[in-house]
């Protein structure tokens, strides 16, 4: 439709303009002009004002702008067209604009549909070659996204206004979900395919699954196999087929070409455990047609040793006591004795820690740890002298002042009578004798606070200072946050001093009986060892650990930690030059080294697909390592553990390692093997549900198809230690019998196999003398401690020592370790949870306890409480017992006293706890005779 405008023949006349004629044509948006017999023209959309109007009374003027003309004016329009030329003008420059921003939309929307449809081919075709896109993919492809003029804002207004509905280059909802697509869209909408696609069996190739393993992959494993994220850990369970895992993912990235053989280790955390990789994975890749193919397989230090000696040229010697516990023990002893021999300073340094600081304090307003409990139930702590102290703040005071043979009384009555018909009579903390003064230890932060319950303790502060002042007693006084953070040598030496008493150090002092046995040095040798690890492990100096300790406040006991470092550093140093001298390196520096060596690129990680197996037991240093061998596009990590078995925090290991995975690595997808191939439902059920009660355990819901065989767990009680060995005895022969009968399968060889775990070693003697020569034809036996049971199974597992102060271990570590390592699990007794979770989830078919009257470890009494088992006496009735109140251990017995029979507890000696009603039966047996 056009629009023409001209002069009539009077306009030109009286105007005197030239012959001219406009038209416009609102299909192109364009204006037309003749003029004097020459064309022009001009697009409404290029000029912001192509016709400018003059009205006038008859005619009106015109002001043109065209392309290849100079502005022009031309005149004669009737006054009557003008209205309709502006009409024609403004509604062609909206058709112009409306078609700019239609071409405009149209060239934006073929960039944004280009890119997504891009990215779709891309992952679709990443997807047909390995199954998977991994982030680092997505992130990258998401790079490539185009830079546009206009906002999606903008452009989803343009599909949104019903004036472009006909104009638009495709369906409304189509247009609007491309270009919302963004990156938050587009790695949902790659995950949903991966997921998709993992999850889709028509995907799995199963003939190659049903024979890399002697059994074919359960669908877990298959999942874990078939993703291939950049970052991977797998939350197994026991006995769900970790190795087989490992074994099979490296299979099928062969067979899809994913990886090639040379570019993928195994890494495993001993050399046993390395050779059965290796052995595995040739057996699996022979399973499936590929004799040819080989992985390799090392263990981190082997690998690390490999990486310092192509990265420096020169591989660094390992001395046998830098590797062996026991010689790393010894030499570390020698080491010691060494400094002392050379050091007056360091052999003070070190007999005080060990004499007088050898125990820690607990936290300020924590319940002090009794070593034994009165009649009355109340706790006490014990000195190295021997008296019964309240707290381990007055124990620690009672060892510094008989380390330095200072005469004095604890809690002697004070020499004036103070006791009112309210009040007992007024006891001091300490008396010195030989210069007749008091000594009054106040519970009393750096505030001079004390803890928020003791109600009305600073009224009694004030009455002993104003007692004092009445009646001309000298007294002085230690505070808590005093003891805490400054050396007593500081705070209550220079007192005593000053009023005449002569310090005397003796760590050799005789200790009389009843006393309590000062640290051994053997004892603290091991604590610096277990402290020099993780110190090395965690890239941490004695310096940069003093600074921290220097900048904290608060009422810690920050003065035992320092004292440490103290004796620490030189020993470390030691430590270290011995290595020097021998050309050598130890196992933390091995593994720093390479990985400082990757991390610098003075080495480059040939590996593409690095799998690491027990992943629980990976130390800082490790994990550093692993990610510094992957730190490249397109490299694979893929780790496998079970936090529920993490038991070897003394070696190094830490736990936050896995449960904090992504912190270490970035973005990883977290699998799980659920489906275990060992323990009965029942013993799964039991087993998981007293471990999950640490809530800082990753959650798992372990279920097996393993039938079971009778009861999956029993326990027995015997009257005494000594009758330990003839249960367990009597327990093989009722088992042989029962096979013998045929009311117990056979195993696959004819036999069942029996481990005897432990906590220590020393819990073989509970094993039968001659067990072979009388059960040895159905049974195969063998002892081990429950950490080198892991990983191991047997049909029967027998826990021989389920005893109070044995399993769990209740010696938690040292405070002073944690200054080398990061806040661990928190949870009361964590990792001897973990302990117990390994000894019973190693049985084929049960697990039988044996635990003696009165001393029945806390772990038993919990699984009782939860109606998990239940305790039978050797001659199977059940046991009921009443728990003693006071030591939580023993259990209430009746005994024989000189006035008759008599309740107490039977942790006697070290609990003297007697119920009232004792005393009130004892009392009326004694009246009637």
């Amino acid at each position: 439709m056009s629009h023409v405008f001209e002069p009539t023949t009077w306009g030109l006349m009286f105007t005197r303009s030239r012959k001219w004629r406009l038209s416009l044509d609102s299909d192109t948006q364009e204006i037309h002009l003749l003029l004097e017999g020459e064309r022009y023209r001009v697009h409404l959309g290029s000029s912001d004002e192509p016709v400018l109007v003059h009205p006038g009374i008859l005619w009106s003027a015109l002001t043109l702008r065209m392309d290849g003309l100079a502005p022009t004016r031309v005149d004669g329009l009737p006054a009557g067209q003008v209205r309709v030329l502006q009409k024609a003008i403004v509604d062609g420059k909206a058709a112009a604009q409306r078609v700019a921003r239609q071409k405009e939309f149209n060239a934006v929307y073929a960039q944004i549909s280009a890119w997504v449809s891009g990215l779709i081919r891309g992952g679709d075709s990443m997807r047909a070659r390995t199954g998977w896109v991994p982030m680092e993919d997505q992130l990258e492809m998401l790079k490539s996204r185009p830079k546009v003029a206009l906002s999606t804002d903008a452009l989803l207004s343009h599909v949104r206004d019903p004036a472009n509905r006909a104009s638009l280059p495709g369906d409304p909802r189509t247009l609007k979900s491309i270009l919302k697509f963004d990156d938050d869209q587009w790695l949902s909408f790659c995950r949903i395919c991966n997921v998709g696609g993992l999850d889709d069996e028509k995907n799995w190739p199963r003939e190659l699954f049903d024979h890399i393993e002697s059994k074919p992959l359960t669908p877990d494993q298959i999942r874990a196999v078939m993703c291939f994220e950049n970052r991977m850990l797998v939350v197994a369970s026991a006995g769900s087929g970790k190795t087989s895992t490992m074994v099979a993912k490296a299979v099928y990235a062969v067979h899809r070409e994913i990886v090639t053989p040379d570019r993928i280790l195994l890494l495993a955390f001993n050399a046993k455990a390395a050779e059965e990789l290796g052995a595995r994975s040739e057996t699996a890749f022979k399973r499936v047609g590929r004799p040819d193919v080989t992985v390799e397989a090392k263990t981190f230090h082997s690998l690390g040793l490999s990486i310092i000696g192509k990265a420096t040229g020169r591989k660094p010697t390992v001395p046998d006591w830098a590797v062996d516990a026991a010689a790393g023990m010894r030499k570390l002893v020698a080491l010691v004795d060494g400094l002392k021999d050379r050091s007056t300073e360091f052999r003070t340094r070190w007999d005080l820690f060990r004499v007088v600081f050898g125990r820690d304090l607990p936290k300020p307003g924590a319940a002090s740890a009794a070593d034994g409990w009165n009649k009355d139930g109340v706790g006490y702590v014990r000195t190295i002298r021997g008296e019964r102290v309240r707290s381990h703040e007055e124990r620690l005071i009672c060892d510094w002042l008989f380390y330095n043979g200072v005469n004095y009384e604890y809690e002697r009555r004070y020499e004036f009578d103070t006791a009112t018909a309210e009040h007992r009579q007024y006891v001091p903390d300490f008396y010195y004798p030989d210069i007749d003064v008091y000594h009054e230890h106040l519970a009393l932060n750096a505030a001079g606070q004390p803890p928020a319950e003791f109600a009305g303790y600073l009224d009694g502060v004030a009455w002993k200072r104003a007692e004092h002042e009445r009646r001309g007693t000298r007294l002085i006084e230690t505070t808590s946050h005093q003891l805490r953070t400054r050396s007593l040598d500081d705070v209550l030496g220079k007192q005593l001093t000053a009023l005449g008493i002569a310090l005397d150090p003796n760590p050799d002092r005789p200790i009389p009986d009843g006393g309590f046995p000062p640290m051994e040095s053997e004892k603290l040798v091991a604590l610096v060892r277990i402290f020099m690890t993780h110190a090395k492990s965690n890239c941490l100096s004695i310096d940069a650990l003093l600074r921290r300790l220097n900048s904290e406040g608060g009422d810690r006991f920050i003065h035992r930690h320092k004292m440490f470092l103290e004796i620490a550093a030189p020993v470390l140093r030691a430590w270290d030059d011995a290595l020097a001298a021998e050309d050598g390196i130890d196992f933390e520096d091995m593994l720093n080294q390479a990985a400082a060596h990757l991390e610098a690129g003075r080495y480059e990680s040939p590996y593409h697909l690095l799998m690491a197996d027990e992943f629980q037991d990976a130390s800082r240093v490790r994990a550093r390592l692993c990610r510094a061998l992957v730190n490249r596009r397109g490299r694979f990590f893929f780790a496998v553990g079970d936090d529920w078995q993490s038991i070897n925090r003394f070696a190094g290991s830490d736990i936050s390692v896995m449960t904090g995975f992504a912190g270490w690595f970035g973005y990883s997808e977290v699998l799980k093997l659920e489906q275990t191939f060992r323990c009965p439902q029942e013993l799964c059920d039991i087993s998981s549900g007293f471990i999950g009660k640490n809530p800082n355990q990753m959650k798992k819901k372990v279920r097996s198809e393993t039938p079971a065989f009778g009861p999956v767990l029993r326990a027995f009680q015997v009257d005494s230690r000594g009758e330990i060995k003839d249960a367990i005895d009597a327990y093989l022969a009722q088992l042989h019998r029962e096979m013998v009968e045929g009311a117990v399968p056979l195993g696959k060889d004819g036999k069942v196999t029996v481990f005897v775990l432990g906590r220590y070693n020393a819990d073989n003697y509970y094993v039968p003398d001659n067990w072979r020569g009388r059960y040895g034809r159905f049974i195969t036996l063998s002892f081990t401690s429950m950490h080198r049971s892991k990983g191991a199974e047997a049909d029967y597992v027998v826990l021989p020592a389920m005893l109070t102060r044995a399993f769990p271990s209740t010696r938690v570590d040292d405070p002073v370790l944690d200054m080398a390592m990061p806040t661990g699990d928190k949870y009361p007794l964590s990792e001897e949870r973990r302990l117990f979770y390994v000894a019973l989830t190693r049985a084929r078919r049960g697990v039988t306890m044996f635990t003696v009257k009165g001393e029945s470890s806390s772990f038993l009494d919990e699984l009782v409480r939860d109606k998990a088992v239940k305790v039978e006496a050797t001659g199977g009735d059940l046991v009921e017992e009443e728990r003693c109140p006071a030591c939580g251990t023993g259990v209430i017995v009746s005994r024989e006293g000189r006035y008759g029979l008599f309740e107490a507890c039977s942790a006697y000696p070290r609990c003297e706890y007697k119920p009232r009603r004792a005393a009130k039966t004892a009392r009326t047996r004694q009246s009637a005779i």
